[in-house]
């Protein structure tokens, strides 16, 4: 029986699975390249994540030491807080009405863009535009001279002879609504993702369904909305979580407190108050984890649910 020697077939394949000096000092060098984004992912994201996590279990003013309380934080939002209820139904009805009306608005628009206007790129770049103002607090101030009771709007109905036009920004029932149309206005980014998604569908597609009869609707809900589907998807889990964030408009058109009657109590404004004015911090934490929680549940049923209605090309 032949043994292999030291320079046959079997050294030569240890050899090869044996990993070299330059794979390991490449792999070194790798892991020292992303120490930076290690360093700042442990002391700007998971070290203040585990310290709120923690914070969440106590009452703790900043002026003091934390008071370990257990689960009392949680169980007073949902059982003895009221304004924390009214926060949450209104967050959920700004997230409902605005995410569906933002992206149907952006999608329509990205539709005529679609069609070859000429100066296709001025055009992209002004609609974008309000995407990148509409967060800002000088957007927020000119809302709210413009649904004031003496704002634009109210001035425009006062032309065509509506006299009692309501004070939008002032009225319970009708406040809230007018932040949805702030982030219905922007529209930019949706827009411009979906333009990007339009222009990936073969113009093929459009001819054949022309020849065999159907109308722009048709092709709109057997074409269009099926390959699109993808984008639509992207879309939707982006605006949801920003939906849920948002915090600016509400705060600068009710002056931080929410009202009218906590009509734009926003659950991240109500969490600002609690955590910076009224100083409990504890309590902000676990709604900060409260928040979190929600936030990855919708996303969670957003990815459940694409299966039913999200198609691929490759599928």
């Amino acid at each position: 029986m032949e043994y292999p020697t030291a320079g046959g077939p079997a050294t030569a394949l240890v050899e090869a699975r044996r990993p070299s000096k330059r794979r390991v000092s490449e792999g070194v060098a790798g892991y020292l390249f992303l120490l930076p984004w290690f360093t700042g992912l442990a002391l700007i994201v998971a070290g203040p994540m585990a310290a709120s996590l923690y914070l969440s279990f106590t009452s703790w003013n900043p002026l003091g030491s934390p008071e370990w309380v257990g689960f009392d934080n949680y169980v007073r939002m949902f059982t003895a807080d009221a304004r924390y209820i009214a926060s949450v139904k209104v967050t959920l009805t700004y997230v409902v009405v605005s995410v569906p009306l933002q992206l149907t608005f952006a999608l329509a628009l990205a539709m005529a863009l679609d069609r070859g206007v000429r100066g296709m790129r001025f055009y992209r770049s002004v609609f974008y535009l309000p995407s990148l103002l509409g967060g800002s607090v000088a957007i927020a101030l000119l809302w709210r001279q413009v649904f004031g009771a003496n704002g634009l709007v109210n001035q425009f109905l006062g032309l065509i002879g509506v006299d009692d036009a309501p004070n939008w920004i002032g009225s319970p029932g009708t406040a809230v609504y007018t932040l949805v149309a702030l982030a219905v206005w922007q529209f930019g980014a949706p827009m411009v993702i979906f333009l990007a998604g339009l222009r990936q569908i073969p113009a093929m597609y459009y001819e054949a369904a022309a020849v065999d009869g159907a109308g722009r609707i048709r092709q709109f809900f057997r074409i269009t909305l099926p390959l699109l589907s993808p984008v639509i998807f992207f879309n939707l889990i982006l605006q949801v979580i920003n939906a849920f964030q948002a915090f600016t408009p509400a705060y600068v058109i009710s002056d931080g407190l929410g009202g009218p009657v906590d009509s734009t109590l926003f659950y991240t404004l109500y969490l600002y108050q609690e955590g910076f004015t009224s100083f409990r911090m504890g309590y902000a934490s676990a709604m900060a984890w409260v928040l979190l929680a929600v936030v990855a549940i919708f996303t969670a049923i957003n990815f459940l649910s694409s299966r039913f209605w999200v198609f691929y090309a490759d599928e």
